[in-house]
């Protein structure tokens, strides 16, 4: 059975060839990929995993940052680096910053 994430020969029309400069959030979220890769932390087939695992309407209504992100979370909560708690608390707390980066 194929998968919601499996869009292989799926008619999608033309693949946009324009270049997008990704956002500072987005740079970042690679670059904490890429970082907890190398210490070991994350593996390939732990991160496919998680993307494949979150859900039809989550991974369809997100942009490519946005499920890396929610997978990485997901992953360094299932192996006891962070808490949802202290994810939670985290993110109350850059919500209330006065002034967010561009």
């Amino acid at each position: 059975m194929k998968g919601y994430h499996d869009m292989g020969g799926e008619p999608a029309g033309p693949v946009p060839r324009e270049e997008k400069e990704l956002a500072l959030w987005e740079k970042r979220v690679e670059a904490m990929h890429v970082l907890l890769s190398r210490r070991g932390m994350l593996l390939t087939d732990e991160s496919r995993r998680a993307l494949e695992t979150l859900g039809a309407d989550v991974y369809l209504g997100s942009t490519y940052a946005e499920r890396r992100i929610m997978a990485t979370a997901n992953n360094l909560i299932l192996k006891g680096v962070i808490t949802v708690d202290e994810l939670a608390s985290k993110l109350g707390e850059i919500e209330r910053r006065p002034a967010q980066l561009p």
